[in-house]
């Protein structure tokens, strides 16, 4: 295993994590996510990613569970939930967002749920436009002064967004948040690879990224249809479908499939080692609903050493989606 420290801090975190969203309670119970998350363990992976919203807080119970059974030296692994969404069904007014209220309350019930007494990591799930982004840094602030958090970060903020934590937190001499999550992968750069460049630069934020596979679009497994029970099948999930499912997407992907059969690799380690050569990338976080999936997900390891200037050249003129940098 790689590990790699989280931007300017001095957390390491292994460079592919594990994560339970849309797996845990939806697709798996807790004798698969036991398995995995053991799997997962023994192989160096170190992080473990949840949140509140992740099956209406039944994810974070039941990674709670199989940490309990598994009784690991809690110095030995990172564990993080997310803030906004809420979890309740029907949620009344402060019972999502990113109020002092909702995310001292969420962050109590997430310790609750998950059964530990602390977080290494807390996001802000989504930035909350109808909160002034001091209450947030401070409440942040609090927790961690408190012993509840260790390190928070954002999840799908701007580059600006997070550039302004920033600034308040310089302001009022307040710890600032040191990554962010995002989605990244081939079909989704921008943020990565240009919205962010400046936050890189002068803040060092690390990154937790989610989606290495887009749902699993990347490993080629829906090129002859939806396999019954995949991640783009579930009923909820149509949004998921709709975002993958295109022509477009689908053309390129076969132009993809058939490079990594040339280098001689699976078209899914492919995409999460092309993920992991970003240098901004902390960890990508992977989500398997079988041992035999997670398995061939940490393969990706030695692809890495494969990605060659040229075969991204070509990885790009496939894509034609680079972001363009006006450097001058």
């Amino acid at each position: 295993m790689i590990y790699r420290r989280m931007g300017k801090t001095g957390l390491q975190l292994s460079v592919l994590s594990f994560g339970s969203w849309v797996s845990f309670h939806k697709q798996i119970g807790d004798s698969m996510a036991d398995e995995l998350m053991g799997l997962a363990y023994d192989q160096g992976i170190n992080f473990f990613d949840n949140a509140e919203g992740y099956a209406l807080g039944e994810s974070e119970k039941m990674m709670g569970r199989v940490l309990k059974a598994k009784a690991w030296d809690r110095t030995s692994y990172v564990l993080s939930s997310k803030v906004f969404f809420g979890w309740r069904k029907e949620n009344k007014p402060n019972q999502t967002g990113l109020s002092r209220k909702h995310i001292v309350e969420a962050c109590h019930e997430a310790l609750e749920r998950l059964q530990t007494d602390y977080l290494d990591l807390y996001f802000c799930h989504r930035p909350d436009p109808n909160v002034p982004v001091e209450e947030v840094v401070w409440t942040m602030h609090n927790l961690i002064q408190q012993g509840k958090i260790l390190y928070w970060g954002t999840s799908m903020w701007s580059g600006a967004e997070i550039m302004e934590a920033h600034r308040v937190a310089q302001q009022y001499r307040l710890i600032g948040p040191v990554v962010e999550q995002p989605q990244y992968n081939m079909f989704e750069r921008m943020k990565m690879e240009q919205d962010y460049l400046p936050v890189f630069r002068n803040v060092g934020m690390g990154t937790t990224i989610w989606s290495p596979l887009a749902a699993g679009f990347l490993t080629g497994k829906y090129l002859a249809g939806i396999p019954e029970g995949s991640r783009l099948g579930l009923e909820g999930f149509e949004w998921l479908k709709d975002r993958w499912m295109q022509e477009d997407k689908i053309l390129k992907l076969k132009e993809l499939n058939a490079l990594a059969g040339e280098i001689g690799v699976s078209m899914g380690n492919l995409a999460i080692a092309w993920t992991i050569r970003n240098p901004y990338t902390t960890t990508a976080i992977l989500g398997a609903t079988k041992q035999e999936q997670l398995t061939d997900n940490l393969k990706s390891l030695d692809v890495l050493p494969l990605l060659t200037d040229s075969v991204c050249d070509r990885i790009d003129q496939i894509l034609g989606n680079k972001p363009y940098l006006n450097l001058a």
